[in-house]
């Protein structure tokens, strides 16, 4: 399930800036303090993490196509760190979780499978469609695959059951010695690499409830590879890749769909995937304040009832045709919370920007349009794509459903969760906003609502979605969105920051809307927070062009470093010479926090502070990477384990369990009674020895 490496473009920057370094400090450690993987900042943290990898690297002109994940820091520590380990373990750990876990419900179960008949026949017959839209053989499809429509909330990610490695194949691997010299090595491959049966998780550590955050972080993680995967086509003969210059290259006998096949039938199967998940929320799991099941549609206004999506419902999983299936749902907790309603933003715009249909948009993307026109996936009815947006319908296409889902959560936040005397989404609304403000979440509702409004007005989302807007359309909702991004932006500058110039993790607004660090912890100033502000002004900076977000972003990141780097462990700490607890929210921020730094705040012209300089970003990135998802000896850091081959792991005779030696272990030896699933820690504390 290798994405390809592809060359986009030549140097921009000379390689020598992006060196890095590849030591970490010798007195540190890194001790996993809940080994749980959280659905919903697991999959935020991968999200950034995948930004951070292939995209991130071939923004700067490198030269990706020289990668090789047995060549350990070759050319560089930056390249390798990025461009291999935080790219694949996006990847793995998404196929980890939509593939093996057992983590949620069955795709046979779902509600596109009822449609075709509900069996698993039907189930095999659509994915042999799929993979001949793709070109790729249905004799590769790995065997055993658990497809989930949904996510639970969380699980410990250990097997349940021994897991198979029984050596079925055998390859080769070259790699380089310390001394520059090439030697060829045989490498074992086991049962479970093709064969997922015994790979699934431990169903005692499941957590049994459904959340909005959880299901959003899984759904912007398929679509955000889903849109790697398919942004181009192949040639069916030798599997090249080429551009698409039209939406129907696909419907001959010369190309298909996706940049390989693999890729393809990953991408067509995570779309699959997504639309089950879009279709259950939209049909059962939104809520009116009484019962399950309220009905969406596109003229939705929250002034007449609201509908919303409940911060958790309690989940029965009940067994049909021998798999996981929805049983009884009960809410447990009715609030709408922001980060429920950010999380699900995200990736509903970028899978209606995915699948744009509109006839109004003249910048469609023929590789995405020949993916939604009817085969593989249903196109859209065209009252849904005209340019009159009051006979809309809710449809189970993709893109209705991305346009229903989205129009109903950025509604919601207008409406019940943003304070307009104050200029400041809230983080709860229960029958009536509440005046809590955490600014992780404000910060990050930015990311979202850039997003949207990038959607709405035909803007590049995705990969591109970093640039500085060009709109192509002015559209009232991508508007109203860049309204909502420029109040809340400039609430945070001139609210969130304390005397020192770093940012509060929370404040509470008075009855005249007055926002202050009221409680203990309010006036904590966490890592995770500072990044989160700097991925929120990087987010308003691209939607608005307003260079004063640019400037903050510079003096927030120069803050950091100077009251938060901790050189003892070689990174940032909450308070240096003391631990700091890192979560799966902190690693998405500071992943999403520096490649803003990387990519908008560096020096450019003039300015030359010299943490801003890319070479120095580039030692932070490669410093915090190495020392707190790797970590610094084996089993210490956030990674738990890894999948083989493309993070440069093998199964070696003799060589032990860590082959590549980065201290994250192969999963059959990453502890646990028959091994761990290669997914993030839930935390872990970050401290000198």
């Amino acid at each position: 399930m290798r994405h390809s490496i592809r060359l986009f473009g030549p140097w921009l920057i000379a390689p020598c800036i992006l060196a890095g370094t590849a030591n970490v400090q010798a007195d540190v450690h890194v001790r996993v303090k809940d080994n749980t993987f959280h659905v919903a900042p697991g999959m935020l943290a991968y999200t950034e993490f995948e930004l951070s990898g292939e995209p991130l690297a071939e923004s700067l002109g490198l030269d990706l196509d020289v990668l090789s994940p047995s060549a350990i820091d070759k050319p560089y520590p930056f390249d390798y760190a990025a461009g291999i380990e935080s790219y694949e373990y996006s990847e793995e750990a998404m196929y980890a979780l939509d593939y093996q876990s057992h983590l949620g419900p069955h795709l046979a179960n779902g509600p596109r499978n009822a449609h075709r008949g509900g069996t698993l026949a039907d189930l095999g017959k659509r994915f042999i469609d799929l993979s001949q839209a793709v070109g790729f053989s249905p004799d590769e499809i790995p065997l055993n695959m658990y497809p989930i429509s949904l996510p639970l909330s969380a699980g410990i990610p250990q097997f349940g059951q021994p897991v198979d490695t029984r050596i079925v194949n055998h390859g080769e691997v070259t790699v380089e010695e310390a001394n520059g010299q090439k030697k060829t090595l045989t490498t074992d491959i086991p049962a479970y690499y093709r064969d997922f049966k015994t790979l699934a998780w431990d169903p005692k550590g499941m957590t049994m409830s459904l959340e909005p955050a959880a299901i959003g972080g899984m759904l912007l993680k398929e679509v955000m590879w889903s849109q790697d995967f398919l942004g181009t086509m192949h040639s069916r003969k030798d599997d090249q890749e080429v551009e698409a210059t039209s939406a129907t290259m696909d419907q001959g006998d010369q190309y298909a769909l996706g940049d390989s096949a693999v890729d393809g039938f990953n991408g067509v199967v995570l779309t699959e995937l997504s639309l089950d998940k879009m279709t259950l929320m939209q049909n059962r799991l939104a809520f009116n304040g009484k019962t399950l099941g309220a009905k969406i549609s596109p003229d939705y206004d929250p002034a007449k009832g609201p509908i919303w999506f409940p911060h958790s419902t309690r989940v029965e999983l009940v067994q049909k045709h021998g798999l996981n299936a929805l049983g009884k749902l009960t809410v447990d907790d009715r609030s709408s919370t922001l980060r429920d309603e950010w999380m699900l933003l995200w990736p509903l715009a970028e899978y209606y920007g995915f699948s744009d249909q509109r006839a109004a948009n003249t910048h469609k993307k023929a590789a995405f349009q020949a993916v939604f026109d009817g085969s593989p996936f249903a196109a859209a009815p065209k009252v849904n794509i005209d340019r009159n947006p009051h006979n809309d319908i809710a449809g189970e296409d993709a893109f209705s459903l991305a346009s229903n889902l989205s129009h109903l959560v950025f509604r919601n936040l207008q409406a019940l969760h943003f304070n307009k005397a104050a200029g400041t989404l809230v983080d709860r609304w229960n029958g009536k906003p509440g005046n809590h403000i955490t600014i992780y979440d404000a910060a990050y509702a930015l990311v979202a609502l850039d997003i949207y409004q990038r959607a709405q007005n035909a803007e590049p989302v995705g990969y591109a979605s970093a640039a500085v807007a060009s709109t192509v359309l002015k559209t009232p909702e991508g508007e109203a969105a860049k309204a909502m991004i420029r109040r809340q932006a400039d609430f945070l500058l001139k609210q969130a920051l304390g005397a020192n110039g770093l940012a509060h993790d929370g404040l509470t607004l008075d009855p005249q809307g007055k926002a202050t660090a009221a409680s203990p912890a309010d006036k904590k100033q966490s890592l995770g927070t500072q990044f989160a502000l700097l991925r929120g002004l990087g987010a308003a900076f691209a939607a608005t062009g307003d260079s004063r977000y640019r400037q903050a972003g510079r003096q927030l990141y120069l803050t950091i470093e100077k009251r938060m780097f901790d050189p003892s462990i070689g990174t940032w700490a909450d308070k240096p010479g003391q631990p700091t607890l890192h979560t799966a929210w902190t690693e998405a921020a500071i992943s999403g926090g520096l490649r803003t730094a990387m990519q908008q705040l560096r020096n450019e012209g003039p300015e030359s502070s010299p943490e801003l300089e890319l070479a120095q970003l580039a030692q932070r990135y490669v410093s915090w990477f190495r020392t707190v998802i790797n970590g610094p000896r084996l089993g210490e850091g956030m990674q738990q384990a890894e999948w083989l081959e493309d993070t440069g792991e093998n199964m070696i005779s003799g060589e032990g369990g860590d082959t590549d030696h980065d201290h994250v272990p192969q999963i059959t030896a990453a502890g646990g009674p028959h091994g761990t699933a290669m997914v993030m820690a839930g935390s872990a504390e970050v401290s000198e020895k």
